[in-house]
């Protein structure tokens, strides 16, 4: 196969309808290899490469793992598994999450770029946060090219905001432009791949699909830095590729930087929330040794139990009183309401 016959696609919030919209307007004969990345839910069955093939003329199949690539078939990741390329087959592991994702965009993308080189276009369609721009780095690097929807024609523009923002994207152009675009490149001969130092690529994909190796040892990629791991509470060590920084902790869970925000941003709602059943469960038991020491004739112990109930159930409130003035779920300075991204779209 001549020019670029491996295409990548990532895409989360409003990815549903943006990928049968694209692959409507893909023709059957179209000379490459279709992957994709859909942020979902990891206990609900997935009916996107149904909904995909009834839609457009190719086939779309949730692959297996060591299963052979054949040109104009469309390859979905499965819930909860990680998509890995390798030469002529595919990877499906339950590896480390990436961006609080599994499957995610990154993996897919790195081990594209690490395989295929020029051969690879990495496509980020409509989503919250940043899944996806370091894999589209990744896919630069190796010569590849990188087509992103234009972030004010997405649902949300998050994922191609970052992507515009952080890398030396090719193409910008509405979701209706994408499938002639692709249709294009594919028949363009693909460049040599780039002679760039690809060995975190290549580690980076041996962590997902969990090589032993990667993970005896104390030698780690990047320098340690002063944040955990906001799933496993392990140090985060920090990773560069260019200007974007990323983190990365021992066990392979893997952030960027807006994707770490929400984590952190998670795990202080979690943590405010535990603080709040704390401080009614005190105030209760105050309550209720209160009532306790009247019976008893204890009116000084009493009242000192309700003073205890008191100041817990005005702490209680002050939290509480924080946990309302964030009730869209926003993440301060990404302009993106529910930009955690916690609630997929279970049905696809």
């Amino acid at each position: 196969m001549h020019g670029h016959n491996i295409i990548v696609i990532g895409t989360s919030a409003g990815g549903v309808e943006a990928l049968l919209q694209l692959v409507k307007a893909l023709p059957g004969d179209l000379a490459a290899s279709i992957f994709i990345v859909l942020h979902v839910g990891a206990h609900a069955p997935s009916v996107l490469p149904k909904l995909l093939s009834r839609h457009g003329t190719l086939p779309a199949i949730h692959p297996v793992d060591g299963q052979q690539i054949e040109m104009g078939h469309i390859y979905v990741a499965p819930p909860d598994q990680h998509l890995i390329l390798r030469p002529g087959t595919i990877r499906i592991v339950r590896g480390p999450k990436e961006n609080g994702h599994r499957p995610a965009v990154d993996p897919l993308f790195r081990s594209a770029a690490a395989t295929y080189g020029g051969r690879v276009i990495g496509v980020i369609l409509t989503g919250t946060l940043d899944d996806g721009t370091a894999g589209l780095v990744a896919v630069k690097q190796r010569g590849g090219m990188a087509v992103v929807q234009d972030p004010d024609d997405a649902f949300y523009a998050g994922m191609p905001r970052s992507a515009v923002e952080n890398v030396a994207v090719d193409y910008v152009v509405p979701l209706s432009e994408i499938a002639a675009l692709l249709c294009r490149l594919v028949n363009v001969p693909a460049p040599a791949a780039n002679e760039s130092d690809d060995s975190l690529i290549e580690t980076e994909t041996d962590i997902v699909e969990l090589d032993p190796h990667m993970f005896h040892g104390d030698d780690r990629p990047g320098t340690p830095s002063s944040f955990g791991c906001p799933d496993c509470g392990g140090v985060l060590w920090e990773l560069s590729d260019s200007e974007l920084i990323r983190f990365r902790c021992r066990t392979g869970h893997a952030f960027s930087v807006d994707s770490l925000l929400a984590r952190q941003s998670d795990a202080l709602e979690e943590a405010l929330w535990s603080a709040v059943r704390a401080l009614e469960e005190r105030a209760s038991l105050s309550r209720r040794m209160a009532e306790r020491m009247r019976l008893r004739g204890n009116p000084r112990g009493a009242e000192r139990m309700d003073l205890q109930r008191n100041e817990s159930e005005r702490r209680a409130e002050l939290i509480r009183l924080v946990l309302e003035s964030n009730v869209d779920g926003s993440i301060p300075g990404t302009g993106e309401e529910g930009a955690a991204d916690k609630t997929p779209d279970t049905s696809v």
